[in-house]
């Protein structure tokens, strides 16, 4: 016996229920993958959450591109893991991070003068470093040892290895630059571990050992939080200038074997008025393939061109491998913050 049908009417009840049904489901999926919507800093909790809070203001006014966007498409010379570091307000971010942050913003999109706006958001970036906490009576220094000046003398936000204090100093790591594919997500920040020892004191002791370990250990170099940038700006010395001119070997796209071995040479030529003493590229990014931190270059003088080269290891699973270094004076300054880095692209079968 053949079972009832439904009337046309019950039918398109039946349908347009199931539709409802279907677009809320869609809609609690929605809302369950789309994440968590992140928490703005309070601007009264200090000047690191300050410093962030304008941040997100000219995110805003740009148009709100979010942090993946910045970094590619809009070209800002860090990472979004570090762009978003930065706009946590939790801890100080480098200058060149805080730069880049503004730079795709302020000056790209929102068309506003380079040096001025450097101007403007350097002194909020100074301001920030300063902290918001007294500062603790300074002990007499040792011997041949002097306190340190200006944030260094208040209790100032811990950073993370490789932020930069607004003196210049950069420690020995930053954070990764998301320049692999694959490259795991964030690690969480490291926690406040800062006993109750005098912190002028605790500052004068770390940076006279850091400056011991960098003249003792010439492997001990920062990595910088910037590659990059879309537009050159000016150079650290007047006068200073460089012009890429090729790939000697393995053009990007080059595909070599997993593991393997292989030496990347570029050609830079110093077409500047500033001789090249004492400069080298410093690694910017972490990646799956192994090489150094640090590349020597060669004392160049102005029209003259160095041949730049890097061993490289291939690594150990298939898949893109970029790397970016950024020219370095002698004294640890980019030598051109708004050039784009020397880096060696290859597909690792």
């Amino acid at each position: 016996m053949a079972e009832a049908q439904d009337s046309p009417d019950a039918q398109r009840s039946q349908d347009a229920q199931g539709l409802q049904d279907a677009q809320g489901l869609r809609s609690a999926e929605s809302r369950t993958t789309r994440g968590r919507k992140p928490v703005r800093p309070d601007p009264e909790s200090g000047p690191v959450a300050l410093l962030a809070h304008r941040l997100w203001e000219l995110k805003d006014e740009a148009g709100a591109p979010s942090f993946a966007e910045m970094s590619s498409r809009l070209g800002a010379a860090a990472s979004k893991s570090s762009l978003a570091a930065a706009a946590r307000g939790q801890v100080l971010p480098s200058w060149e991070t805080t730069w880049e942050f503004v730079r795709v913003l302020a000056v790209d999109r929102l068309g506003g003068d380079s040096d001025e706006v450097r101007r403007e958001w350097r002194a909020h970036w100074e301001r920030a470093g300063q902290g918001d906490a007294a500062p603790e009576p300074a002990p007499v220094p040792a011997a041949g040892v002097g306190a340190e000046p200006g944030p260094h003398s208040a209790e100032a936000p811990e950073r993370p290895q490789g932020e930069a204090r607004p003196d210049g100093h950069v420690g020995v790591h930053d954070p990764p630059a998301d320049a692999v594919e694959h490259w795991p997500a964030d690690e969480p920040m490291a926690r406040r571990k800062v006993s109750r020892i005098s912190r002028p004191v605790l500052y004068t002791v770390l940076s006279a050992v850091s400056v011991v370990a960098i003249a003792g250990l010439g492997f001990l170099f920062p990595r910088l939080s910037v590659a990059l940038g879309d537009r050159p700006l000016e150079a650290m010395a007047e006068g200073d200038n460089s012009l890429f001119e090729w790939d000697v070997t393995y053009p990007d796209g080059t595909v070599v074997d997993r593991g393997a071995t292989f030496e990347k040479i570029w050609r830079i030529r110093n077409t500047g008025t500033v001789p090249w003493q004492g400069r080298y590229l410093s690694r910017v990014n972490e990646t799956a393939c192994t090489a150094p931190e640090r590349v020597p270059i060669e004392p160049t003088l102005p029209g003259e061109a160095v041949n730049i080269s890097a061993p490289i290891t291939a690594a150990k699973e298939p898949g893109r491998c970029k790397i970016d270094w950024k020219m370095l004076n002698e004294h640890g300054d980019l030598a051109f913050p708004g050039k784009k880095a020397v880096f060696v692209d290859v597909t690792v079968r």
